[in-house]
């Protein structure tokens, strides 16, 4: 079951009233069945990635249950108890990892927030407060997603504070569910939001490249730079998301008069023009010159009021997300 979004806190519970208010971890989705002595992990699209993941299926053989599926997360943290990036993470079952020099470097935990069948009984169309328990009776706390429950909109104040001390811990934001919600096999539950913070930045476009398909002809995947300390401009990465086709049309005729060199994939312009992005997270990067770039990035609007010696700067970004270095 995957989760549709929701701009805050309160328009969710507003939406769902009873509900519980979990931490949103940013690792890799696992789902974990285990039959007696038989364990198999996979991936949210049912890949297979059992022997990536030993750790998981160690943790998954220490429980009480002999038949089980479980849905969760595997997280790594840091030496301070805070989650990795996802890239790090992600990098456990890349197809050319050696397994165990992988669990050394970036060891993995298994946390668990919903189980859908126990000792061969069924349980996707009961409630999640019925669900939950029977998470509770099957995994121990430490090994369950960190929540809390809230009657409804009056107790907004106590689920902001929860998205606030999940913010402090690290992670990436949080999934309100509907205690009476069955569970969606495969599909985005209307019972399920997430709440995530959005970051922007002020940044330059340095290149564009020429789109495909439908925006063939126009100048779509912006290069994004941010202000660098020597007064040069470091790129961040690229996005071609956020933009109608008006905006399309006006930037592509811009970035033409910007141009200072063509190529067959696109044009290098002067540094002048500064848009707005936003963006869910910050990862590390060897492939852009600052050693990090933008998780999802994508267009707000240009800032016709800012100069480009007004653009967000490497450091600022670098000291809004201490967790990341480059």
């Amino acid at each position: 079951m995957l989760a549709h979004s929701a701009s805050s806190v309160a328009e969710a519970v507003g939406k769902l009233g009873g509900c519980a208010v979990e931490e949103k971890l940013d690792g890799i989705r696992v789902q974990v069945h285990r039959d007696g002595g038989t364990v198999r992990v996979y991936t949210r699209t049912l890949d297979d990635i059992t022997g990536r993941l030993p750790e998981v299926t160690a943790a998954a053989l220490a429980l009480p249950g002999e038949r089980f599926i479980l849905d969760g997360e595997a997280i790594s943290l840091d030496a301070d108890g805070r989650p990795r990036s996802f890239q790090e993470t992600a990098g456990r079952v890349g197809s050319r990892t050696d397994v165990t020099t992988a669990a050394r470097a970036v060891p993995v935990s298994a946390v668990f927030f919903d189980v859908l069948s126990v000792d061969g009984r069924d349980l996707l169309d009961l409630p999640l407060t019925e669900r939950h328990a029977e998470l509770a009776r099957l995994v121990p706390e430490p090994m369950r997603v960190r929540r809390t429950l809230v009657a409804g909109p009056d107790d907004t104040p106590a689920a902001e504070e929860f998205l606030a001390g999940t913010l402090e811990r690290g992670h990436e934001g949080v999934v309100v569910k509907g205690l009476d919600a069955a569970y969606s096999a495969g599909r985005r539950g209307a019972s399920w939001l997430k709440v995530k913070p959005v970051h922007t930045l002020d940044l330059v476009v340095l290149a564009a490249e020429w789109g495909h398909g439908r925006r063939t002809g126009k100048l779509s995947n912006l290069h994004l730079g941010a202000r660098a300390a020597d007064g040069s401009f470091a790129m961040l990465g690229k996005t071609f998301k956020g933009m109608t086709d008006a905006l399309l049309t006006w930037q592509t005729g811009r970035l033409r008069e910007l141009a200072v060199e063509e190529h067959g994939w696109g044009v290098t312009v002067r540094p002048e023009l500064v848009v707005e992005i936003a963006y869910d997270g910050l990862q590390r990067s060897t492939r852009y010159p600052a050693g990090v770039t933008l998780r999802f990035a994508r267009v707000v609007r240009y800032r016709d009021d800012k100069r480009p010696e007004d653009a967000d700067t490497v450091a600022t970004l670098l000291a809004a997300h201490p967790g990341v270095t480059p």
